[in-house]
């Protein structure tokens, strides 16, 4: 394979100045760059989009450290992979990618180690092809070792990058830091993994988007008062057009239209494009000396984080000193700031590191005069200099928010007396942990309500001449989120309820006014109208010279099951004429209803007791259990042939349920298809008769009839809103708002459709324990699907 420039060169680029985390990002860009293009053209995409990074492992030596980065994209042609490791080239489109410079990949590979092997294949493709550019190897003829691999499965796509002879300063830093590395593209890539169905793992553990703290969309202050107070909500949405402009794909020029060529490189290729500013600005739930600012985004990726050059302005009028006033944060500035935002400028070119815009880009000043306005933000200071009172989205936030006095005025969480800064922030740092409780901004929402009320409280009975307020600490305490154990009584046990709050015993029940008591007979009688019969459990239960006892079984519906003392229980075998006798089941006593036995195992016991008086016989009750199980309940034993079609029959009805849900959007449910899943659901359709429909696969949702079973398990963990709230099963989701109770929901059914599948895909004879685990959940997951339309 040809490659230029001469290993010279690219050992030279491998000079340029990248942070680790950079070189990693640029390989990272060229995959994401792949899934968008993918997803543009709405292919349906089996194996989902992930990219994965491996590390070197801290106890690896030098020599043996390997950095590898893959993808489970569309692979490439063997001339495509050659223009793409050839420093220089890059695609046509050079707006729409991250990986905006044709020397991303050779910088990246080269600073990080001496050799990079290439390996990426086609789904159909009967090998990996690739390349290994080692720059100890590659002479003045430019060319470099083509490399094969075996392929373990034809539908197996995507592209493997594995760099080694790694510059020892850089190994050393990518051994100790995959935490921070996670954490860095978390907030570098937050924006697409929050809205794009894009995985990326580091060292096996999927990286997180780093999302802000904000307040909801629906928080407001108000700012001024009488005719003049205005509403300020805590989030703006930005989305501004500009004039469309011309951009040459050559060099990146932007410009006005119709000048027929580019006027900074000469070229011809131009093309109209959209000038769009979109995003947020918006108000941080906690303070932070550093975390606060506005981060810009381009094609999803962000370039600047926590900017702050919003924050500042420079008089025009003033140009000789030069001189640049910060107008946020300006009170309290120790304790830190809480606007924030993200600004996507896909319009606005970037440096080669992509760590900065073009500053003096017309697009960049443009977007900060719209964000910001030309004037101060400070009202009094633009009314002074001569400046309209600006009203651009920061402007606006800076005035409803750049104080940080607690309460609703300002919108602070505080305990009555103060603003709880420290408190917030810890509350920010559990959001970021993923906490359910603290997802939402419902926490440090009470709290600032809570401080309202104290207050008041407290100058209400400062003014009325009253005793010092004393605030309730037991509501201070539940609004920072502090357990309360001990109780309000002196000297009570932690958790006691004082005598105040005890509800009064409910009062005996008055006597019946029925004068005759009732008989056994009656009782009996009463009995089998309330009750059904129960075939599985209604037989002859006979032991060999121990004796025989046919026994109609029937489950009680309302009323309360007694023995011939009058007490409850939960089962009562009454002894009929020619070794007959009835048995009732009350399912609602707690041995069933909370403790979870098992009827059959009660029944037996109470017949074993029968045939031994009947009998005299010597042998112990566990002994005539253990044989009325052998000679009479054999059926009832789980046995494999009659569980796994009870499992098949159900898993059929669950899958086609599921397949008329998906049919709106089957792409995004065949991009969790794994290459193998994949190979087995077309090996099944064929099996089937239905080898045309493996054409259009992922274009409908009849593929999940054919995939495997556990696949059916993942879809459900991973699109859950699809399925849950009445769809296929009638376990809430998006009817509940607490995350901690969508999650236990969908954990429910899924345990029990994982049983089931699990079953159906490993077919080994199971233990009569599995076996019965798995009978209960075929069970339960029939009560917790839908009655079909």
């Amino acid at each position: 394979m040809k490659i230029t420039p001469s290993s010279r060169i690219l050992r030279m680029l491998g000079e340029i100045e990248f942070d680790e985390w950079q070189c990693i990002a640029e390989l990272v860009d060229n995959a994401l760059d792949d899934f968008s293009e993918i997803e543009r053209d709405d292919i349906p995409w089996a194996g989902g989009f992930k990219v994965s990074v491996s590390l070197p492992s801290p106890k690896a030596k030098l020599a043996d450290a390997v950095v590898k980065v893959s993808d489970t994209g569309r692979g490439m042609s063997y001339d495509r992979l050659e223009q793409s490791v050839r420093a220089g080239w890059s695609s046509n489109d050079r707006f729409d990618k991250l990986g905006l410079f044709g020397m991303g990949f050779n910088v990246s590979t080269a600073r990080l180690g001496r050799r990079t092997r290439v390996l990426t294949t086609r789904r159909g493709d009967d090998r990996w092809i690739g390349v290994e550019i080692d720059l100890d190897q590659i002479g003045d003829d430019f060319e470099a070792q083509d490399i094969e691999e075996a392929k373990a499965d034809p539908n197996e796509h995507g592209t493997r990058i594995e760099i080694s002879g790694l510059h020892p300063d850089r190994a050393d830093w990518l051994r100790r830091n995959a935490s921070n590395l996670r954490e860095t593209l978390g907030r570098t890539y937050s924006w697409i993994l929050d809205n794009k169905p894009f995985e990326l793992w580091v060292q096996g553990q999927r990286v997180k988007p780093r999302l802000h703290c904000r307040w909801g969309d629906d928080r407001a202050v108000t700012y001024g008062q009488g005719g003049s107070a205005e509403r300020i909500p805590a989030y703006i949405a930005i989305d501004e057009t500009f004039d469309p402009a011309e951009a040459c794909t050559n060099c990146g020029n932007w410009q006005v239209p119709d000048k027929g060529t580019c006027e900074q490189c000469g070229g011809d290729r131009l093309t109209l494009r959209e000038r769009r500013i979109h995003g947020w600005l918006g108000v941080q739930r906690h303070l932070h000396k550093r975390e606060f600012g506005i981060d810009f985004l381009r094609n999803g990726r962000k370039i600047l984080q926590w900017d702050k050059r919003l924050f500042d302005w420079k008089n025009p009028n003033d140009p000789a000193t030069g001189a640049v006033d910060t107008e946020y944060p300006i009170e309290l500035a120790n304790q830190g700031g809480r606007l924030i935002g993200e600004i996507h400028l896909d319009h606005v070119p970037v440096t080669y590191q992509k760590n900065a815009f073009e500053y003096s880009d017309r697009g960049w000043r443009a977007a900060i005069d719209y964000l910001r306005g030309v004037g101060p933000m400070q009202p009094e200071k633009a009314k002074r200099l001569g400046y309209p009172v600006n009203d651009s989205p920061l402007a606006q936030l800076y005035r409803g928010y750049r104080r940080n006095a607690a309460g609703l005025r300002c919108l602070i969480p505080g305990d009555g007396k103060g603003p709880i800064h420290d408190e917030t922030r810890r509350w920010a740092q559990l959001f970021h942990q993923g906490d359910a409780d603290y997802q939402d901004d419902q926490r440090w929402w009470d709290a600032v309500v809570n401080h309202e009320e104290l207050s008041k409280a407290a100058k209400l009975a400062k003014a009325e001449g009253a005793a010092p307020y004393k605030p309730d600490e037991a509501a201070v305490l539940e609004a920072l989120g502090v357990a309360i154990g001990e109780s309000d009584t002196p000297g009570a046990p932690p958790g006691a309820v004082s005598s105040a709050d005890q509800t009064p015993a409910s009062a005996p029940a008055p006597p019946s006014a029925k004068t005759t008591k009732e008989t056994f007979q009656e009782r009996i009688a009463r009995y089998r109208a309330d009750s059904t019969i129960v075939p599985e459990l209604t037989r002859d239960f006979g032991i060999p010279r121990i004796g025989d006892l046919r026994v109609e079984t029937r489950r009680l519906s309302t009323v309360e099951l007694r023995d011939t003392a009058a007490q409850p229980t939960p089962v009562l075998l009454v002894q009929g004429p020619g070794g007959t006798g009835t048995a009732f089941v009350d399912p609602a006593h707690q041995v069933f209803a909370k403790l979870g036995a098992d009827p059959t195992e009660l029944l037996i016991v109470e017949i074993a007791a029968v045939l031994k008086v009947k009998a005299e016989s010597d042998l112990t009750h566990a002994q005539l259990i253990a044989l009325l199980r052998a000679h009479c309940l054999l059926d009832l034993a789980p046995r494999m042939d009659v569980v796994f079609a009870q499992a098949r029959e159900l898993l059929s009805d669950v899958r086609r349920m599921m397949a008329l849900r998906i049919d709106a959007d089957p792409g995004r449910a065949f991009q969790y298809l794994s290459p193998d899943e994949l190979t087995a659901t077309e090996n099944e359709m064929i099996a089937n008769g239905q080898v045309t429909h493996t054409q259009a696969l992922g274009q409908t949702g009849e593929f999940l009839l054919y995939a495997p079973p556990l696949f059916v398990v993942r879809l459900l963990e991973e699109w859950p809103e699809t399925f849950m709230d009445g769809h296929v099963f009638a376990g809430p989701y998006a009817s509940v708002s607490s995350l901690s109770a969508r999650r236990l929901s969908v954990a429910k059914v899924a345990g029990y459709l994982n049983d089931i599948a699990t079953l159906l895909s490993f077919t080994a004879e199971r233990g009569p324990q599995q076996l019965q685990r798995t009978r209960l959940s075929i069970q339960l997951l029939a009560d917790e699907l839908v009655a079909e339309a």
